[in-house]
């Protein structure tokens, strides 16, 4: 139950994450969020469509976990350790906040799973 809470919740972060990247990047919201000036973001507008996409991706690998349930526990774990390792490569080559944001709720998510509660 804590495992499938966590894991939503990490499901949910990537969906904000998803509308940041694909659909407020280039707004006053996504550069606060990104710490972005607008010339930048306007430049890379793209480039974060795509990585937002790519994050659309996590959510529906864990959406699809939690939709099968227990039977869904080794789909769970890898899309997890997908965010935890693309959390820690984030936390350590763009902000560290990354590390607080994405890779810590999915190793507590893991973590939970692993326990199975």
């Amino acid at each position: 139950m804590i495992a499938a809470l966590l894991t939503g919740l990490v499901a949910l972060i990537h969906v904000y994450i998803v509308i940041l990247e694909m659909l407020w990047w280039d707004t006053p919201r996504g550069h606060k969020a990104f710490g972005l000036t607008p010339d930048f973001a306007a430049r890379s507008k793209v480039l974060a469509a795509n990585q937002g996409l790519y994050n659309g991706f996590l959510v529906a690998g864990l959406a699809w976990g939690l939709w099968l349930g227990a039977e869904g526990f080794a789909i769970k774990l890898f899309f997890l350790a997908c965010v935890l390792v693309a959390g820690l490569f984030g936390a350590a080559t763009a902000s560290r906040k990354i590390l607080y944001i994405q890779a810590l709720p999915a190793a507590l998510a893991i973590a939970a799973l692993l326990a199975g509660i």
